[in-house]
């Protein structure tokens, strides 16, 4: 996780805990991490000196629910922070024109033609 920081921008401890859980993790999202709930909520328990497994029950739900919403925000932006045209931004490529197939000329029995 330590170069994932590094390269979301955030290279110190008190880097992490200057700009917040939630920060971070928009940052690491933009900077090509992909997206991961167990990530997210162990940097919040991390950031509360608590062991990455104490998030639980309703505490773990609200999380759940943050985490989707900064991943959907992350989904509707470029990496410029400006929202995308769903119109020009799809996942599937366009459809390719097949190509007429060639004729394929008959060999005679020794495979020449």
């Amino acid at each position: 996780m330590e170069a994932e920081l590094n390269a979301a921008g955030i290279p110190t401890a008190e880097a992490l805990r200057a700009c917040g859980a939630d920060e971070a993790y928009r940052r690491l999202l933009r900077s090509g991490a992909r997206p991961h709930f167990i990530a997210y909520y162990v940097l919040h328990m991390a950031l509360q000196g608590r062991p990455w497994n104490d998030c639980k029950g309703a505490e773990k739900a609200a999380l759940r629910g943050d985490f989707d919403a900064l991943v959907a925000e992350h989904r509707g932006l470029n990496d410029h922070g400006i929202e995308k045209n769903p119109r020009l931004h799809r996942h599937r490529p366009a459809a390719i024109k097949k190509a007429t197939p060639r004729r394929v000329q008959p060999k005679n029995s020794m495979g020449f033609i």
